[in-house]
């Protein structure tokens, strides 16, 4: 059975660390800047450090399961840096999560937002 708990602990994986086994290869991200980017290159930003996280505080995470389908809807503070130029931001992220049982919960499309 595909139920909440579940897909509440892959969003707080994915908060832990961009992990490749959560992003679906089809996935679909729209960046605050309004860009679409796809799952390479969501994953390069983060493994050659142009995107470092160093604090995460997570304020609400509101979670929807219907059938094989998920959406997280998450708000919270941010620090870090972009292409070593330091931010702080408070951002909602809305994330849509399609469950399958050989890979579990993996994110399809997603959308941020300076809040």
């Amino acid at each position: 059975m595909v139920d909440e708990i579940d897909l509440r602990s892959a969003e707080r994986r994915l908060q832990a660390a961009q992990l490749d086994e959560l992003l679906d290869d089809r996935l679909i991200f729209t960046g605050p800047d309004g860009a679409l980017y796809g799952k390479q290159d969501d994953l390069r930003v983060h493994r050659t450090g142009t995107q470092v996280i160093d604090a995460l505080h997570e304020e609400d995470l509101t979670v929807l399961v219907a059938g094989e389908t998920g959406i997280t809807w998450f708000l919270g503070a941010l620090r870090g840096a972009v292409d070593g130029k330091p931010f702080e931001a408070r951002m909602r992220y809305t994330r849509t999560w399609t469950h399958d049982p050989g890979h579990g919960w993996r994110i399809i499309a997603a959308h941020a937002s300076v809040v």
